[in-house]
């Protein structure tokens, strides 16, 4: 499983880029990135490097933040893949609260992060699947 820093944010101008500017400071490399925002704040979530880290750079700033366990995995990049992962999910009754991708490393691959609801039991069917699981030491 991956470790994931979601951080809430003021949705105003200049607000992204002070959350940028101190996972720089502390010179982290930023893996993934997702942002979801409502009317007030934001949720900006991401993969780094160096989680624990970046949560103590951020917490310096006065960022509230957090970490939470994801599961990363690799699929081929074609037609249909997602939906072969989803679909697995699905039979198996697994909810996909969100999803978003990570920086790839391999051309012909997509790497895709996902928080269920049934974090082993999905690991399990990946795997089962042959689907390969993307570890901290892969980011």
């Amino acid at each position: 499983m991956l470790q994931q820093i979601s951080t809430f944010v003021e949705n105003k101008s200049g607000r992204l880029c002070a959350v940028m500017k101190a996972l720089n400071e502390a010179k982290i490399n930023i893996r993934a990135l997702s942002i979801a925002d409502t009317t007030d704040f934001g949720i900006v979530r991401l993969i780094v490097d160096d989680t624990e880290k970046a949560l103590g750079a951020l917490k310096e700033q006065g960022f509230t933040a957090t970490v939470t366990e994801v599961i990363g995995f690799k699929i081929e990049d074609h037609f249909g893949a997602m939906f072969g992962v989803v679909n697995l999910f699905s039979d198996e009754g697994i909810n996909i609260e969100y999803s978003y991708s990570l920086m790839g490393k391999n051309q012909g691959e997509a790497d895709i992060v996902v928080r269920v609801t049934e974090k082993e039991k999905a690991t399990e069917i990946l795997t089962k699947n042959n689907i390969k699981l993307i570890t901290a030491n892969d980011v």
